[in-house]
């Protein structure tokens, strides 16, 4: 199935943009052409099967002045973004005989009824009030040549919206522009020295919205809204968010702050992508470097869209944000999903140790000292510290800061599920109470089944004082399972580590000539476990993985460090050593 964007001109002689998408939402055809033949031409073998063709142009005039109903319907949700609908009647003389919308569409084949469901159709869209729906737009963007409008506004808007709809890779359903013919559309606006080069490339980037219009009109029945009728004309467009405002006239005039803020963030985006990966990498290695169990480690780069939707915010008719870039703190965003509560506070009290932290917020703990039960997250917000600062592999992470979220893995069930529910669905207002209701309940239960998580790991924990019965085979190495449940006794006031974590040091245990748990066993015999936990003065429960570690490099010194499995850790063992030869 293809979406098909058609930005129409009222004329033959002015440039018509068109767009095509494919069933995956990729942008496949970019173009301008002029005259209908051109049109029919250019669309003719992207619409001989299932098709659905939004054409910005009346496609149904039948009222003799003044607006249709739908316009009418539309100006009242929309007007006051400036994103209202000019009047259409057969009184002009381009809707005096038959629309050239319904001209395009009817030499096309296709069924212009929006409720019929047919395979091949077209709908009447309008970008401006898609664009206000799809990005949180307290005001319409200015980038159409007007009366006042100088060309650094227009292309700035322009820049604006192009960001926007790059944003929407992460949107619901996605678009992807990625490809030659896109990033010729934004090296034009951005090499442009007159409106008419704008005009152009403004053509075809509404083709693309009216494109995406049509693909979320598909898969977004439920968030779509189709003002007026078949029979006396009709407009198709995202549904306007309830809780949007407009954003005050007076700053209409200019791009201001927020538009500003979103074409910079727009440039800066993919250099943020790569500190996103950069991040994860960090985080992850503290996390192993300490032995602390966690289910995952992943990170993301908000999206333009969303930056945009955020940045655009208004309270009263006033900004939210006076400074976006700054303040806007979860750019890069990481979530570390651990399986029990306690590991989220050794992951908050390892992080306290390993960077900076610039603010520490307990959501569930928020949400508990309000007397009820619900959203439970960690959130803290880090930068490097000075140490890393000063070295070249961490340049892209200078002065770049970012948001990490640490919850179990039942507080992320219910965080997700929750946000699916209330932010990508449509809930009846008769349902919202029952749904409150049965949302605390289920946070209630869970918060119980992370107790009992807890209480379970803790009992078994103690239990494990041994190795289990299962049959010898070939491999000489300590099976990972009898060396977790060895450590659990070993070290019964640390926490488990990863499961792969136990295969890893076991490897290392068997370099060191050691394969069986009474061989080990008597090397830690010699270990001041007290002295050793003093020297290194843990700041966080170190897993016990890390612990045998650091018993192991007590025994070994020099001996541990140059073992080949350590290769890729040396300068962080050789540290280490030397707090525990410090304090000797």
């Amino acid at each position: 199935m293809h979406f098909v964007g058609v930005d129409l001109a009222w004329g033959d002689r002015r440039p018509t943009g068109l767009a095509v998408l494919d069933e995956d939402g990729q942008l496949v055809s970019v173009a301008t052409v002029t005259s209908d033949d051109e049109i029919v031409e250019a669309l003719a073998s992207y619409v001989e099967g299932d098709c659905l063709v939004a054409i910005d142009a009346p496609l149904i005039v039948v009222n003799k002045t003044g607006n249709r109903p739908a316009e009418a319907e539309l100006n009242k949700d929309f007007a006051r973004f400036d994103a209202g609908a000019h009047p259409s009647n057969t009184g002009k003389p381009e809707f005096s005989g038959q629309p050239r919308g319904a001209r395009i569409a009817g030499r096309l084949g296709l069924d212009m009824n929006p409720r019929s469901g047919r395979a091949r159709r077209a709908i009447e869209v309008y970008p401006h009030p898609a664009t206000v729906a799809l990005f949180r737009l307290g005001r319409t963007l200015k980038y159409k040549n007007k009366a006042g409008r100088d060309f650094e506004q227009l292309r700035a808007e322009l820049l604006v919206l192009v960001s926007l709809v790059e944003g929407l890779v992460a949107a619901d359903p996605p678009m992807t522009v990625g490809g030659p013919a896109w990033t010729g559309l934004r090296t034009a606006v951005e090499t442009a020295t007159r409106k008419s080069e704008l005009r152009v490339v403004e053509d075809q980037i509404d083709a693309v919205i009216c494109a995406y219009v049509g693909l979320f009109a598909d898969r977004r029945p439920e968030q779509t809204v189709t003002y007026g009728d078949f029979e006396t004309g009709y407009i198709v467009t995202p549904a306007l968010p309830a809780d949007l405002v407009p954003a005050p006239r007076t700053a209409a005039a200019d791009v201001g702050a927020a538009g500003a803020a979103i074409r910079e963030y727009a440039e800066i985006q993919p250099q943020l992508r790569l500190a996103t990966d950069q991040f994860v990498q960090l985080v992850t290695a503290i996390l192993d470097e300490a032995g602390i169990n966690y289910l995952t480690v992943t990170g993301r780069a908000k999206s333009v869209s969303s930056f945009a939707a955020k940045a655009a915010r208004t309270v009263d008719g006033r900004p939210v944000f006076g400074d976006p870039l700054r303040e806007i703190t979860d750019q890069i965003g990481i979530r570390v999903i651990t399986y029990v509560h306690s590991d989220v506070q050794a992951v908050a009290d390892l992080m306290e140790d390993q960077v900076v932290v610039h603010d520490d917020r307990d959501m569930g703990r928020e949400t508990a000292s309000e007397g009820r039960w619900g959203y439970a997250s960690r959130h803290l917000l880090v930068g490097l510290d000075p140490a890393r600062e000063g070295h070249d592999e961490f340049a892209l992470l200078r002065g770049r800061q970012a948001q990490i979220q640490v919850r179990t893995v039942l507080q992320h069930a219910w965080a997700e599920f929750e946000h699916d529910i209330r932010y990508k669905g449509t809930i009846p207002d008769e349902y919202v109470p029952d749904l409150d209701r049965r949302f605390t309940l289920a946070a209630g239960l869970l918060e119980l089944a992370d107790r009992e998580f807890s209480t379970i790991r803790d009992r078994l924990q103690s239990g494990m004082t041994g190795p289990s019965d299962e049959a010898e085979d070939d491999d000489p190495r300590i099976s990972p399972r009898e060396l977790a449940a060895f450590l659990a006794g070993q070290y019964s006031d640390s926490g488990w580590s990863r499961t792969d974590h136990y295969t890893w040091i076991s490897a290392l245990v068997l370099e060191l000539g050691i394969t069986s748990l009474h061989e080990l066993g008597e090397t830690l015999r010699s270990v001041d476990d007290e002295a050793l936990k003093e020297r290194m003065d843990y700041r966080y429960p170190p897993g016990a993985v890390r612990r045998l570690d650091d018993a192991l490099l007590w025994v070994y010194g020099d001996t541990y460090v140059d073992l080949r499995a350590n290769a890729d850790r040396v300068p962080a063992l050789r540290a280490r050593l030397a707090k525990l030869r410090g304090g000797a």
